[in-house]
């Protein structure tokens, strides 16, 4: 496609090492959002923007994998009967609210907001891996105020979704155990149905603003649905407090990562003449 703000990873032709590098993506996302029950744009996020693309298009593009992914790993969970389905559906109203404001501050915030507002969140997602241990055989007992509190936590898990590029689930499945009693399965489940349509009027709206590189998202999204049923089975096998742990220390290594690269000045936009003198 092309894309009015900036370098598209697939404006020119893809190389073998690019095609490969976006692959191998796609099949860690797919682990990760099977695992953990997030959409994977921790690791696709990162490598977007290591790629080239800015930190706004890289989360836009990210939330296009994303649906896929989510949609695949979801499967899994739906078959073993991990999901609550209305607490999904009271996610899912606030996550499509929420990602419309988030797509919105997308194309507004400066690339150094963005930057660091994602460095901010990977610190929230380790501390909280670290600090918390999920059961595996509680449940949601949902009353009216706990459903509209479910509620407002979509309606926070789509703005982030939507200017972060990510799925929501770091956000909602420690969530959903810590303040709703979820179980570690269940809160993943649950996750993963709730961030499908999120993600995917998240990126309707960032496509409208040129803002989705489509081939990119593609070429991560479909590995990714063949790499999920892999981490199911890790999520079931591995007790909760090892997979908290594991999680943790990924998130953290992402963590040093998104600071040296927030740290990097922010390259200019090239204008329209320049770009059309150097193509």
């Amino acid at each position: 496609m092309d894309d009015l703000t900036g370098p598209s990873v697939t404006r020119k032709a893809l190389t073998r090492r690019t095609i490969v590098l976006l692959a191998l993506v796609g099949l860690a996302a797919g682990v990760l959002s099977g695992m953990f029950g997030i959409g994977g744009g921790t690791v696709i996020v990162p490598t977007l923007v290591w790629l080239g693309l800015s930190q706004r298009q890289a989360a836009a593009t990210s939330l296009a994998a994303i649906v896929p992914t989510a949609a695949a790993a979801a499967i899994g969970y739906i078959v073993s009967g991990h999901i609550d389905w209305i607490a999904a559906g009271l996610l899912a109203l606030g996550v499509v609210a929420g990602a419309r404001i988030g797509s919105a501050l997308l194309s507004r915030l400066p690339e150094t907001v963005l930057r660091w507002s994602f460095v901010a969140f990977l610190v929230l997602v380790a501390a909280s891996q670290f600090l918390f241990v999920p059961q595996r055989d509680s449940t949601i007992a949902l009353t009216v105020p706990l459903g509209i509190a479910v509620v407002g936590l979509g309606v926070v898990t789509g703005i982030l979704s939507g200017i972060l590029g990510v799925g929501g689930g770091v956000v909602v499945v420690p969530s959903l155990s810590f303040l709703f009693g979820a179980s570690d399965l269940i809160a993943r489940g649950t996750s993963l149905v709730m961030m499908i349509p999120g993600a995917a009027t998240g990126t309707f709206a960032n496509w409208r603003k040129h803002l989705v590189d489509l081939r990119a998202g593609l070429l991560i999204g479909l590995p990714a649905i063949v790499a999920t049923p892999l981490g199911a089975w890790c999520a079931e096998a591995l007790s909760p407090r090892l997979n908290s742990v594991l999680f943790g220390v990924y998130v953290t290594v992402l963590l040093i990562r998104s600071v040296l690269v927030a740290l990097r000045p922010v390259r200019k936009p090239a204008a329209p003449d320049e770009e059309n003198r150097s193509a």
